[in-house]
Parts: structure tokens; sequence; C-alpha cells
């Protein structure tokens, strides 16, 4: 691709990039002024882009009432702690947007594939966080969940390039290593999370991410599409059916509409 081709197609993605997060812009003043909570939830194999969906997507949200969530490895009094505790300390308050970079699905992910919790605990999880999620849907929670996907080879590309991109040094964990080598293990985990999960109060959707500037225009466009707020610019939400498709959801309760 020649430079002027690459420059068109910048300038093309931040032209889209702008006019979705004025979109989301108005979202949060809906949500501000309306007291509602929303919370979205992404999940993915790693280095599926996360981190930088995060970022397009709070760049020009407000501090204040926009929280991201990036829970570390529980400590010793967590780990005796109901599993769910620590996540329902960073839930969203009346009026505030928070998005949780991962969450507690490290259960039916990470830690099932590495061994970070028995068969028994990962068994409890899976039997009760559907009716954890209706539980908070109840209460006027809106929650939306993405699991971004890539490919073998591009994740293969993408963890080289942490060895040599010095500002990347710090997304290197002893995780990593285990990414390809479990590859089947984590896509097993995932399609049963997937299957077992997608409730109507919270369905799942994945993301085809193996372009980071597709998944960033078509996860804001289909966040923003599941919203209400006025002003809304329904001709900027273009969604590529290739790139988000959203699981069939189990359950038989009606679905949330708000915010």
């Amino acid at each position: 691709m020649s430079k002027d081709s690459k420059d068109n197609h910048q300038a093309e993605y931040d032209a889209q990039l702008r006019l979705l997060q004025i979109e989301l812009v108005k979202l949060q003043r809906q949500i501000i002024a309306g007291g509602l909570r929303l919370l979205v939830i992404l999940e993915g194999r790693d280095t599926a882009g996360k981190d930088g969906t995060i970022k397009v997507i709070t760049e020009h949200l407000s501090p204040r009432e926009t929280h991201i969530v990036a829970l570390s490895k529980p400590s010793s009094r967590e780990e005796g702690e109901w599993y769910f505790q620590r996540y329902v300390a960073e839930l969203p308050s009346a009026g505030e947007f928070n998005i949780f970079n991962r969450s507690w699905y490290n259960r039916a992910g990470v830690e099932k594939v590495m061994g970070f919790c028995t068969d028994a605990q990962y068994k409890q999880f899976m039997g009760s966080v559907n009716e954890f999620e209706s539980l908070l849907v109840d209460s006027g929670i809106q929650i939306i969940k993405y699991y971004l996907d890539i490919d073998k080879t591009e994740q293969a590309e993408r963890l080289e390039s942490r060895k040599t991109d010095p500002l990347k040094q710090w997304k290197i964990s002893p995780i990593d290593e285990q990414a390809q080598k479990k590859w089947t293990d984590y896509s097993i985990a995932r399609d049963l999370m997937l299957l077992q999960t997608s409730s109507i109060e919270a369905p799942w959707t994945v993301v085809n991410a193996n372009s980071k500037k597709h998944t960033h225009l078509n996860l804001i466009a289909d966040l923003l599409s599941r919203a209400s707020y006025p002003g809304k610019d329904e001709k900027v939400l273009q969604i590529d059916p290739e790139i988000v498709m959203h699981c069939p959801p189990l359950g038989k309760k009606a679905a949330k509409v708000a915010p």
C-alpha cells in the first residue's frame, strides 16, 4: 500500500471515529441526565486489543462519570470472599458508564485454562453467573458484553510485537507465553462460555478483532445502536456483520432496554 493510500485510509478512519465519539458524548449526556447505569464488559484472547478499544471509547468522555476497571490478581483475603464480591464494588452508580477490562469471566477463561480455579469453582461460577447478571439488570444496570477474537497467526504477530516494542513491555506476562500453546484449550473455554452465559438480559457479542481500526469502529457503532439517547445519528452507526456477530441468547425473561 502506497503512502498516499495509507494516509487516505487513516484520514477516513479518523473521520468515522470522530463521528462515533460525538455520538458517545451524546450517550453520556443521557446517562448522566437520566441517572442511568451502563456496564460494558470486554473479554477476549490475549492481544485482541481490549486496551486500545477502551482508549478510543473513553477518549472524549467525562473522567468523572466514566470508569475503567481492570482488576489485578485477587489478594489472599479476596480469594476467601464470595467470587463476585470485589467486582460488585466496581459496578456503576447512577449516571456512570463503567468498562470492565476483563471481568468475572476470568473464571470461565484464563482461570479455567491455566488451572487457577478448581473444577468445583468453575462449575459453581457457570451455574450462577446468569442469575447474578439477571439481578444486576433487574436493579437497573444495562450490561453489554463483548468478546474480542483474533486468529492464531495474528495473535502470534502481536505477541512478538510486545517483545520488541519498548512501549508495550508492560503488557508482557507469563500467561502470554501460554496463549499460543493453549490455543485450543482457550477456544473450548470460549465456546462453552458463549454458549452457556449468553442470556437474554446480557447476551454476548463476538467481534472479529484482526483489524484494530475495524474493531474500534464496529464495536462503538454496535454499542451505540443498543442505547437510546436524544439526537442519535443512525447514519453513523454502520455495522459490518462479518465483524460483529451476536450470540443467540438463552433464557426467558424480557431484555432491558435502558439507557
